[in-house]
């Protein structure tokens, strides 16, 4: 949990808001301006930035390493991923096209396929990096950028959020296995057959059946609106920097992720545990009659069942995190 001496920082909310304003959102308006003549892409990077914000939710400030060593003074460890602003790809002619474009310039379609794929990257190249991730290391924060109503093609009201992982919290196990089986069944075995060729990053997507898994932590959340011409900022969601994260509740896991192997697990969590999550006007028997069905019915099961609580998910199996591919959440929409 967090150690209350390294945290230096204060009036967390307002230097938040400040530092998105100057460091990620004005320089991005700027961005779409050029962009809008010179048809380059107006993304800004989120590593750094991402940092800043790291510091402004923990209070605590950076370790002055820059890329190397500890990303935080009390040795948290930082990842920052960002789908705003990524590139799209007309389903017509297969050409680049920018968020901000609602047709493609090489043929006219409006077919485009919108890319929502951005993940975290986690290079663990020996034994020791993956000690220092999974043992050394107490927290893991995850900070995202993307757009909450991308479905609705909506690229003007986006989204920052920060999850927090413990390694010192059981309830965060899978976290570490995760990182393992990709060192010693991916990282490992690659090595053996190709000794010349460096394996790609562990990819760690957000919003997956994997990170829900991980019962990421989340501790800070905040809508803009009107993003791309007079932003607005409001903070919905801020943990204070001191609090116990034992006491918070894990990011609530859609049961729409589960395939349907793994929707027959849940059968084997006693009623107790399954009441508190059974949607309001449905009832134990209606979970039950669903899941012992001779065709279980997914979609009747997600209405009476929406979401995965956190000793729910111990029934699940972690999937198949030994392979280079992972099943995910598809990211892509058309207009």
């Amino acid at each position: 949990m967090p150690k209350n001496k390294f945290i230096t920082i204060f009036d967390n909310k307002t230097k938040i808001k400040n530092l998105l304003y100057d460091l990620v959102l004005s320089p991005r308006i700027k961005a779409l301006e050029w962009s809008n003549i010179t048809k380059q892409t107006p993304s800004i990077k989120i590593g750094y930035p991402g940092q800043h914000l790291a510091s402004l939710i923990t209070g605590i400030e950076g370790a002055r390493t820059g890329a190397r060593g500890d990303d935080l003074k009390d040795g948290s460890e930082v990842k920052s991923c960002s789908r705003i602003d990524q590139l799209d790809t007309c389903n017509k002619c297969e050409q680049k096209v920018l968020r901000i474009e609602t047709k493609c310039s090489h043929c006219g379609s409006a077919d485009i396929k919108r890319m929502d794929d951005s993940k975290w990257l986690f290079s663990v190249k020996s034994e020791s990096e993956l000690k220092l991730l999974t043992e050394t290391v107490d927290r893991i924060l995850l900070t995202i950028g993307d757009y909450p109503n991308f479905a609705s093609c909506d690229f003007s009201t986006l989204r920052f959020q920060a999850f927090e992982i413990w390694n010192d919290s059981g309830r965060h196990i899978n976290f570490k296995t995760i990182m393992s089986n990709y060192f010693y069944k991916i990282f490992i075995e690659h090595i053996k057959r190709n000794p010349n060729k460096t394996p790609a990053p562990k990819n760690f997507w957000p919003y997956s059946y994997q990170f829900y898994l991980c019962n990421p932590v989340r501790v800070f959340s905040c809508i803009v609106e009107n993003a791309n011409t007079n932003p607005s900022i409001h903070i919905d969601h801020y943990v204070e920097p001191d609090f116990d994260r034992n006491n918070l509740t894990v990011e609530k896991m859609p049961t729409e992720l589960l395939g349907m192997e793994e929707l027959t697990l849940l059968i084997k969590v006693p009623q107790q545990n399954m009441l508190s999550q059974i949607s309001k006007g449905y009832s134990y028997s209606d979970f039950n009659n669903i899941c012992r069905g001779s065709k279980l019915d997914k979609k009747a099961l997600l209405k009476v069942l929406p979401f995965i609580d956190e000793d729910t998910r111990r029934y699940l199996p972690l999937r198949d995190t030994d392979k280079i591919s992972e099943a995910k959440i598809p990211y892509t929409r058309r207009k």
